[in-house]
């Protein structure tokens, strides 16, 4: 189903790109207005970064950004709202760093009116009849990206309305997304769903309309909010079906190691230039069909993947397992960067470039992030 209206933040969405060299990711960087996010971030024409794709596969880290735009003279309280949406990201990390595979489950309270653990078809094909979420849903097909609002919005109709568990849809949407980070998005769906906060997280047709710019009215969204409260699943939010999620991985090359240097690994996480970049190396790129069997990502998020790996020089691709990479080298060392994923990896383990020093579990992000801020007086 196609929406029945065309707004200006539909045509500006659909083309908007994700350049992949390094210098255009500067320039994004430097064109930041933090006091203008910080305004209008909730709306869809509103000053975003379009960073978080280059964020999420490390190529640039939310210190960096941070840094860039102090340096330009911004004083941490005009900018108070930006800086906190930067160190989400981090918090995020910070909750799988602790809890592991425990972020894969109902993490805080168990999701209630759940009918299954299968993806909504409305959602899935853009036919929900709610114009604002069906166009992002397409979008996210095209460009592999969607505005945070509208996530919200498609978790809540697919979780709350639909009565579908937040596990799958919340695999869907990572599939697609180039900014794609479990955390985030694993437990954005758990906080959407209840299952990560205290309530669930609704949103009306009032809502949509005033955030996404249009004037959609007589939807199963166009009531009062307590109107929510026992309403059964609407007709086309029931239809539902198991997704088979797949990631086509390319082919995989001989690598050709220089002898006695060590090893840089990169990975789906870690795509850095910069990292040592100054230092002789073998570079390779590490894509482990079981990860991905794990967290499936589409073509295009492969296809995004190795072209931001073209700003390392020099990189080789190798698909397979860490123990089947170590069986082609020699007696180099192993350089990488601590993530999640990165658990059975062996070698020097790297520490990411963190916003903040504030580790450890906190059960919400506030009591996290009065910890940080204290650094930034």
């Amino acid at each position: 189903m196609q929406p029945a209206a065309t707004n200006h933040w539909q045509q500006d969405i659909k083309e908007m790109k994700f350049p992949t060299d390094y210098a255009s990711i500067q320039e994004r960087i430097n064109a930041i207005d933090p006091v203008g996010y910080g305004k209008t971030r909730n709306y869809l024409d509103g000053d975003v970064t379009h960073l978080s794709p280059y964020i999420s596969r490390g190529v640039i880290s939310t210190k960096q950004v941070l840094q860039s735009v102090l340096e330009r003279g911004f004083h941490p309280k005009k900018i108070e709202k930006f800086i906190q949406e930067l160190a989400w990201r981090d918090y995020w990390q910070q909750v799988w760093v602790a809890k592991k595979d425990l972020i894969n489950e109902d993490l805080k309270n168990e999701q209630t009116n759940v009918d299954h653990h299968e993806m909504v078809t409305a959602v899935n094909e853009a036919s929900t009849g709610i114009e604002a979420i069906d166009a992002g849903i397409q979008d996210l097909y095209k460009t592999g990206y969607m505005h945070n609002h509208l996530r919200m919005y498609t978790a809540a109709i697919t979780c709350n309305m639909g009565f579908a568990h937040w596990r799958s849809p919340a695999q869907w949407m990572y599939y697609h997304l180039f900014d794609g980070d479990w955390a985030s998005n694993a437990l954005s769906w758990q906080w959407v769903a209840g299952a990560n906060a205290n309530k669930k997280y609704l949103a009306n047709q009032d809502n949509i309309n005033k955030y996404c710019g249009t004037k959609q009215c007589g939807t199963f969204l166009d009531v009062p909010y307590e109107t929510f409260d026992g309403m059964e699943v609407p007709n086309v939010l029931k239809p539902s079906k198991k997704l088979a999620l797949s990631t086509p991985l390319p082919e995989s090359k001989q690598l050709q190691l220089i002898e006695d240097v060590p090893i840089l690994l990169y990975n789906w996480y870690n795509l850095d230039p910069e990292w040592k970049k100054t230092e002789d190396a073998n570079r390779v790129l590490l894509l482990e069909p079981s990860v991905f069997k794990q967290y499936p990502i589409s073509a295009n998020s492969i296809a995004f993947c190795l072209q931001l790996a073209r700003n390392i020089d020099n990189i080789q691709v190798f698909v397979g397992e860490f123990n089947d990479l170590i069986k082609h080298t020699g007696n180099q060392t192993i350089y990488f960067k601590e993530h999640p994923l990165n658990k059975h990896y062996q070698g020097v383990e790297e520490k990411r470039d963190w916003m903040f020093a504030v580790t450890g579990y906190f059960p919400s992000f506030f009591g996290f992030w009065n910890k940080c801020k204290k650094s930034l007086k």
